[in-house]
């Protein structure tokens, strides 16, 4: 059986990342090792917002490309993906701090996190289906008859949640609780809507505790269904952000 360490959305905060797998029992040397074989999971948006958005870049990348983790692209890797492509994409909702950091980098250096990323999100699944199709890692969740599929409209889902099409006057887009009527047998393990505490609900597990937002960094233990955490400490609370 698998044994996995599912990382909610990590928004740049890489003190609170290091320290959560600390807990875990990971030793650090560059990147985070289980002694026992864990492997670390991530339900995407790596970046923006936070303050050490490139150094999680660096961290996940290598863990991939080891094969000591998974990676589900976010929305907010998604559109890094497309600035590091050179499409036109607009810098704010968080980009601009990813940016920012990037542009104070050595050009060589510049050039391999570039590369590096986009090698990432080009080779990762849009999600991940894992323990014979008992547990799904994805960023924003997915509908059990979409499992298995990939088309345009479940990247959306996947990358955005079941949005309506409707902008709230947060100028947020506005998004259709899939969760409630989830019914299906494999656990969905997911992040993308920032929530004060993880929400279980219908064999589904939200576990984006908004760290960018003062709150916390959560971590879902499989298939154990346990949660630990990390206070953030590198972002002011912000109770406006959470559902």
């Amino acid at each position: 059986m698998v044994k996995v360490d599912i990382i909610g959305d990590i928004h740049g905060c890489y003190e609170e990342f290091s320290l959560l797998t600390k807990q875990m029992g990971y030793t650090w040397d560059r990147i985070p090792i289980h002694p026992d074989g864990r492997k670390l999971a991530f339900v995407g948006d790596l970046t923006d917002r936070g303050p050490n958005s490139i150094k999680v870049i660096e961290v996940v990348t290598e863990l991939v490309k080891r094969e000591l983790a998974f990676y589900a692209p976010g929305n907010h890797c998604n559109k890094l993906y497309r600035f590091f492509l050179g499409n036109p994409v607009q810098q704010k909702h968080g980009l601009e701090t990813t940016v920012a950091e990037f542009n104070e980098l050595k050009p060589i250096r510049q050039e391999h996190i570039k590369e590096s990323f986009i090698q990432l999100y080009e080779e990762s699944s849009l999600y991940h289906i894992l323990d014979h199709e008992n547990l799904v890692i994805t960023h924003a969740g997915i509908l059990e008859k979409d499992i298995g599929k990939k088309n345009k409209h479940i990247e959306t889902f996947v990358l955005y949640g079941d949005i309506t099409g409707q902008i709230l006057e947060s100028g947020r887009p506005e998004r259709r609780d899939w969760a409630v009527n989830y019914q299906g047998k494999p656990m969905i393990v997911y992040g993308h809507t920032p929530v004060l505490e993880p929400r279980v609900m219908n064999n589904t597990y939200n576990i984006d505790t908004g760290v960018v937002f003062g709150n916390k960094l959560t971590a879902f233990r499989y298939p154990e269904k346990k949660f630990m955490f990390q206070k953030a400490i590198s972002m002011p609370y912000d109770p406006t952000r959470f559902s």
